[in-house]
């Protein structure tokens, strides 16, 4: 396999995973803890929830950010522009 569509790959893969992980982690425990529905007024743990899953998101945005800017160059051409 060449090596471009290696990475291109691996990056799929990790977006995917680091998706997944987000949406089954933060949903399973929402639900669970019953925190993900308000039942008559808020709570604490509504409040909590609401805040870790806005943290988690903003956290995983930026790994998908991180992952997709990397600039996949020849490291000839990586010396040419750091010179």
């Amino acid at each position: 396999m060449e090596e471009d569509a290696r990475k291109f790959l691996i990056r799929i893969v990790r977006s995917i995973t680091a998706a997944l992980l987000f949406l089954l982690s933060n949903m399973t425990f929402g639900i669970f803890f019953g925190w993900l529905f308000f039942e008559g007024s808020p709570t604490i743990g509504n409040f909590i929830f609401y805040a870790w899953l806005l943290l988690t998101l903003i956290l995983l945005l930026w790994y998908l950010k991180k992952i997709w800017s990397v600039d996949d160059l020849n490291p000839d051409e990586m010396q040419d522009n750091f010179s």
